[in-house]
């Protein structure tokens, strides 16, 4: 992995790394594990986050970020078990 899992998972949720099965497979089981722990986590607290109802723009961002960790895990899963 180039540099850490929360590091990337980080860079995915931001969208500054997109996922696809392509870019997954020199990586090993373990390190897709950790990779879908560190999103699951990050997906969890975007979920947490409540922004103001009247304010569109940060709702849109919210769900932008929701939807590319649930992409990307989903993404993951797909890898994993392909790969057992």
């Amino acid at each position: 992995m180039g540099g850490s899992a929360p590091a990337m998972a980080s860079q995915i949720c931001q969208g500054l790394y997109l996922l696809s099965s392509a870019s997954l497979k020199g990586y090993r089981p373990a390190e897709l594990s950790s990779l879908k722990q560190e999103l699951e986590k990050l997906q969890r607290e975007a979920r947490a986050e409540t922004p103001p109802q009247d304010d569109a723009q940060a709702n849109q961002a919210r769900n932008r970020k929701i939807s590319r960790l649930s992409q990307a895990l989903h993404i993951i899963t797909n890898q994993l078990s392909i790969r057992r």
